[in-house]
């Protein structure tokens, strides 16, 4: 596997199940460095969410498909100044060889260009350390904004008591 053969590209509706298919893998599939199945029951997005952020004007989801299957995606939302990033993931099979690395700096070199944004924004499971630990890597830190997990929008049910989000930020 050469990662200069990941190049991200725009996505559209064709790839909307691609997308949920490998998001809900990703977090709540059986294998992987990712995933979220021993504090969160549940799917994680589904095929109508992915088609609804895509009708935004403001978002777009980037993809990149390795033989035939899709390899990773991330999403990027551009919202006043800055853009939120979200639904990044990369298949547990083809993680930890630096793939995840360079969809998010090719994906902030793109909403860099494309979205005039110089400010990157997410959101991660408070208790998922090793996550935000490599957004760290990547230049994020805590804003030190702490909400409690949104049952609200859907990403699944808690399996343990006083689970948080926490937003990560990044100047470029």
């Amino acid at each position: 596997m050469n990662l200069s053969d990941f190049q991200l590209h725009q996505a559209d509706s064709r790839d909307a199940q691609a997308i949920a298919d490998l998001v809900n893998l990703t977090y709540r599939g059986p294998a992987g460095w990712t995933r979220e199945t021993a504090i969160i029951d549940g799917t994680r997005t589904c095929q109508d969410e992915i088609e609804k952020i895509m009708l935004n004007p403001e978002a777009c989801f980037l993809v990149s498909y390795w033989q035939q299957k899709l390899a990773a995606c991330i999403c990027v939302v551009h919202e006043n100044e800055h853009a939120y990033i979200g639904f990044f993931a990369v298949d547990p099979e083809l993680q930890k060889k630096g793939l995840g690395k360079q969809v998010l700096m090719q994906a902030e070199m793109f909403a860099s260009s494309t979205m005039g944004v110089c400010k990157f924004i997410m959101f991660v499971v408070s208790q998922r350390q090793e996550l935000i630990a490599f957004y760290r890597r990547r230049g994020y830190v805590p804003t030190g904004r702490i909400e409690p997990y949104p049952l609200h929008l859907g990403m699944g049910i808690p399996k343990v008591p006083g689970l948080t989000i926490e937003y990560l930020e990044k100047l470029i």
